[in-house]
């Protein structure tokens, strides 16, 4: 099965701009997605990025400037539905986690985002189509159910956690050891207590 991992290489992050310059986000998006890659090749998969700019990682890189949605559902026509898709942002993806993600035995596989997001999917019906505005998990949820594919979802803390706001990076030092956390720590990011919350600071 084709898997895809679509990162935005022009201006991505921009909710991090008050932590991090524009070049730091460019180069912390492409730790992220080292991280990635790194675990879904240790899972046994060989994984494509497609980027709205280049991006320096490990795999076979197309450039394409469509929003997500064209992009998505032009590679679900393509593969007539066979496809899997993981988001870039998910530095705590381990292979044991990737591999948890292709085990049910569904039409439509989906990791449901934190915030009402789809981080990753399975599909193995030529249906399904992708909407990821809003809170598209429940968007998703519907389309795959309307055009009658069998829906499984994954329940993983992992896959849940994408990388979006200041707030999201205590994650990545806490619970992640790969490319991403080296980025921060080598950026002088370092957790601290305040009233009880965790968060990170920059030196």
């Amino acid at each position: 099965m084709r898997l895809v991992v679509p990162v935005s290489g022009s201006d991505p992050k921009t909710r991090l701009s008050s932590v991090f310059t524009p070049d730091e986000r460019r180069e912390f998006t492409e730790a992220m997605l080292a991280d990635v890659l790194a675990a879904v090749g240790a899972a046994g998969h060989s994984p494509e990025v497609v980027a709205t700019a280049p991006v320096a990682c490990d795999a076979p890189v197309t450039v394409d400037d469509r929003g997500l949605d064209p992009l998505v559902n032009g590679l679900l026509a393509e593969t007539d539905g066979e496809l899997a898709v993981v988001m870039a942002d998910l530095p705590l993806l381990t292979p044991p986690t990737v591999e948890g993600l292709f085990e049910p035995d569904a039409d439509v596989v989906l990791a449901p985002g934190l915030g009402g997001g789809t981080n990753a999917f399975v599909c193995r019906h030529p249906g399904f189509r992708v909407d990821y505005h809003g809170a598209s998990i429940r968007d998703h949820r519907r389309i795959a159910r309307e055009t009658g594919a069998t829906v499984a979802e994954v329940d993983s803390r992992r896959l849940a956690t994408d990388i979006d706001e200041p707030g999201d990076l205590v994650e990545v030092m806490l619970h992640s050891d790969g490319a991403a956390a080296d980025w921060l720590d080598d950026a002088g990011c370092d957790l601290a207590v305040d009233n009880g919350r965790v968060t990170v600071e920059r030196a």
